[in-house]
């Protein structure tokens, strides 16, 4: 499979020294220079990083005749990236970081103004037609706008994802996969809003205006919000946090979307793998499938379980609505999820370390054992409702467990009023979501681990 990256490619300067002094001439530090790294940027730096995972890419950009393109066309090659360079009137662009002591001080651009490249030749035509997955990298200099690039991508059957800048053009119709940053939602989709519902509702409104299959909004620590056609989004949290550079997660989020579609993975399954691998890059490894990572700490700074009780005084409606209260007060956002829980096993923990990633708190909206009968029949649950939560309330991601005896949590969340309430699988929408909009709140789904399943595992077993 060879993923064909189009977009334009910049030449990235990382100058490190130290800062002993102020310059005699003017009130400045003056930097000591000890090392410089040059890496390509850009598109070019989303094929470089799936090249670096043993992926056939090749790169479609535009490159002057000057020494900045003669030295990413070197940096490319040895890549084992097969370029095809339009040529670019005036300069390649270069962007000059200078760094001491962990800090960037100054950024100098150089290139001027974006330049249309020239006239793309067959041979570049012919490589988008037969691609086995296109990844448009838009940094808005103009090679996401050339004529003939776009016709030869809406034609081409590859899965397209398309990663815009807010200077550059919209995505072609029927793009598989759209990947704004936040800040380039608002931007675009001219929603001033913030946050989840601000994602979601710009996610939204750009899928619509855009023809697009789906449109991810990233939203770095707090990972990445799905927007297919269906009014609930899927929010896909960092598997680990990080204070690392994340100059270069988009494209490592943008290449590993593309990547995963190629291979066939749904797109919710792409944005998962994107998260993980966009996370890796910030954290400074290379991104490898499954790996885990820290729980995410509490908006007031500290981590979001310092202080907790013991697990019976976690469980009840008293603790609950304490908790809310406390919350709601300091500004915080209340999570809620709910479910039967009967046996607890892996994908009901990633189901809730999700949710708590999502907020300040987590609460356990818990089937009772009458409940759970009534869902489920005779037989069920096998684990009593007090020890049901005494189990949910000894891990570190949930802080309160209620207990309700209706069909449905639709009277508990409605005395609870939590800000956001998730569930975990492959829902089009929640039945809560009409529940949740009377004060405001949210419904969001989070990827589940697949195969894992209380009522299977209770069937093997009996046929054991």
């Amino acid at each position: 499979m060879r993923l064909v990256i189009v977009g334009d490619t910049l030449l990235d300067r990382d100058v490190h020294g130290t800062v002993t002094r102020i310059a005699p001439d003017a009130p400045a530090p003056v930097l000591d220079e000890e090392t410089v790294d040059e890496r390509p940027g850009g598109a070019g730096l989303a094929a470089v990083l799936a090249a670096n995972h043993g992926h056939e890419v090749a790169l479609v950009t535009a490159l002057a005749g000057d020494a900045a393109g003669a030295r990413l066309s070197e940096l490319l090659s040895a890549a084992g990236i097969e370029v095809y360079a339009l040529p670019l009137p005036g300069s390649t662009p270069e962007k000059i970081r200078l760094h001491a002591g962990g800090q960037v001080l100054l950024r100098l651009d150089r290139g001027g103004p974006a330049q249309p490249p020239g006239e793309a030749p067959q041979a570049v035509l012919d490589l988008l037609r037969d691609a086995g997955a296109i990844l448009v990298s838009d940094y808005g200099r103009g090679v996401a706008r050339h004529p003939a690039l776009r016709a030869a991508i809406g034609e081409s059957k590859a899965p397209v994802v398309w990663d815009p800048h807010p200077n550059g053009p919209p995505p072609v119709p029927n793009v598989r996969l759209v990947t704004p940053n936040e800040s380039e939602a608002r931007r675009l989709s001219g929603d001033a809003g913030h946050g989840l519902s601000g994602a979601q509702r710009a996610g939204h409104t750009l899928r619509q205006r855009w023809q697009a299959g789906a449109v991810v909004v990233t939203r770095g620590a707090e990972g990445a919000v799905l927007c297919q056609g269906g009014p609930t989004p899927l929010v896909v949290p960092v598997p680990e946090t990080s204070g690392g550079d994340a100059c270069g997660a988009g494209d490592a989020f943008a290449s590993a979307a593309a990547v995963a579609l190629a291979e066939g993975a749904l797109v919710s399954e792409a944005v998962a793998t994107a998260v993980q691998a966009a996370s890796g890059y910030v954290a400074g490894y290379a991104y490898k499938p499954g790996k885990g990572g820290a729980g995410k700490a509490g908006r007031d700074g500290e981590s979001g379980q310092a202080g907790r009780a013991g697990e019976a005084g976690r469980i009840g409606a008293d603790e609950a609505g304490r908790l809310v209260n406390a919350i709601h007060a300091r500004g915080g956002t209340v999570v809620a999820t709910g479910g039967c829980f009967d046996l607890l096993h892996t994908g009901h923990l990633a189901t809730l370390k999700a949710a708590r990633a999502l907020g300040d708190c987590l609460i356990v909206c818990l089937n009772s054992d009458d409940s759970v009968r009534e869902l489920k029949g005779e037989g069920r649950p096998l684990t009593r409702q007090d020890d049901r939560g005494r189990l949910l309330a000894a891990l570190d991601c949930v802080d309160a467990v209620v207990v309700f005896d209706e069909p449905t949590p639709e009277a508990v969340l409605t005395w609870l009023r939590p800000d956001i309430w998730v569930k975990g699988g492959d829902y089009d929408s929640l039945p809560e979501t009409e529940v949740l909009e009377r004060w405001g709140g949210q419904t969001v789904i989070v990827p589940y681990l697949d195969g894992r399943s209380t009522t299977k595992t209770i069937a093997q077993a009996r046929r054991r």
